[in-house]
């Protein structure tokens, strides 16, 4: 049986990220522009920070591909850190006793757990792993995953619902293209489906860069084209949505995940929740979609539909109040050059990262050592 693992390596201002896949079958067909594509729009969206104006991450196959297909052995994949060149003497691999100690956590970050966890004196070791530069590898590792799912006609797509108190009034219908969504959203600097909203949005962001804070929001995600059947209600860790939760609630900054129409399912009955069924065409369809695509832990084939909520980013402009670690003295945080927002570039983290989730689904279910093996299997079982 196929099994989907992942492992990622690198700091934030190290000299490289890397990350090994395994369990993708033979013959998939992928490249570094294929990668690339999906870099570039994480890197994207209004409200990012300088960071942004120095890397241009670009992924570098090391193994596992061979003439433009998959071989079947772990995938290797390296992304040079840009910025590194700036970061050479505080990075040092070697022992260098002149670089100054980072010693007031950030509140909100990982910084002062950290350092009681692993007996740090540096808050540094803390910031440079916990730090969501990470997600960029785990971006790139994803779209071989999202290959995998795509060539099987499975899409993925999102956009952003809500930036602080600004909502958008785009409501996802069922017969709404991944593809065009996707579209939509990217032509918005914001990722924004709603004109008005994102106006709004923009100001909300400036106002934050202005004042040296930042703001969150709230983002959906959707994947269409799901067979019935993935994930299972049999034991607790092989419910699709717990595993989705496991995965994209490990992104930075989440506070929470939710799967279908919440403001229907929180304030309606039973009998107005529930998504009621009709025959057409010889086939079993659904009036509505309010569970988000996942009824007793397993895809239903209707659109899978979650939303994410990610909190003001922790690294301000104008630090929050803090200990120093080693005098313990009252002092202002630590600050390390930050975003005013990353709610867009979070949707495309998680769309993307979701592919892992489903594509490991797809082959505990269809299961095949190679590409044309798993297309049969999934071609004579999956029914729509």
């Amino acid at each position: 049986m196929n099994k989907i693992n992942f492992l990622t390596a690198g700091e934030s201002h190290g000299r490289a990220l890397v990350g090994i896949l395994e369990g993708i079958p033979a013959g998939l067909s992928i490249d570094e522009e294929y990668i690339n594509a999906q870099l570039s729009r994480r890197q994207k969206g209004y409200g990012r920070g300088g960071r942004m104006k120095i890397e241009k991450d670009q992924v570098e196959i090391l193994s596992g591909v061979r003439s433009g297909k998959t071989i079947g052995s772990p995938i290797s994949l390296m992304i040079k850190n840009l910025d590194w060149k700036n970061w050479k003497e505080v990075m040092s691999v070697g022992v260098n006793k002149s670089v100054d100690k980072v010693t007031l956590p950030r509140p909100g970050h990982a910084d002062l757990a950290g350092v009681k966890k692993y007996d740090f004196d540096d808050i540094r070791n803390v910031i440079e792993r916990s730090s969501a530069r990470e997600t960029t590898m785990r971006v790139a590792l994803s779209c071989i995953c999202r290959k995998l799912i795509e060539d099987l006609g499975i899409s993925l797509c999102s956009h952003v619902t809500a930036i602080q108190n600004i909502e958008s009034s785009f409501i996802f219908g069922g017969d709404d293209l991944a593809d065009k969504i996707n579209d939509r959203a990217d032509s918005s600097s914001v990722r924004c489906l709603d004109l008005n909203a994102e106006s709004d949005m923009i100001d909300a962001i400036d106002s934050a860069r202005k004042n040296g804070d930042s703001v969150g929001g709230q983002f959906e995600v959707i994947a269409t084209g799901l067979p019935y059947g993935l994930g299972s209600y049999t034991h607790w860790d092989r419910k699709l949505h717990a595993q989705i939760s496991s995965m994209l609630m490990s992104i930075n900054a989440m506070k929470s995940i939710e799967f279908g129409n919440i403001d229907t399912i929180r304030n309606q009955t039973g009998s107005n929740v529930h998504d009621q069924m009709h025959s057409k065409d010889g086939k079993i369809k659904r009036i509505t979609n309010n569970s988000g695509g996942l009824e007793g832990g397993m895809s239903n084939a209707q659109p899978l539909v979650l939303r994410m909520t990610m909190k003001p980013l922790s690294s301000l402009v104008k630090p929050l109040d803090s200990v120093d670690i080693d005098s313990k003295e009252e002092k202002k945080a630590h600050t390390e050059r930050s975003d005013s927002c990353a709610v867009p570039a979070a949707s495309i983290i998680a769309e993307n990262t979701l592919a892992f989730v489903l594509a490991d689904a797809v082959l505990d279910k269809f299961g095949g050592d190679s590409m044309q093996q798993l297309e049969k299997h999934y071609k004579l079982s999956a029914k729509f």
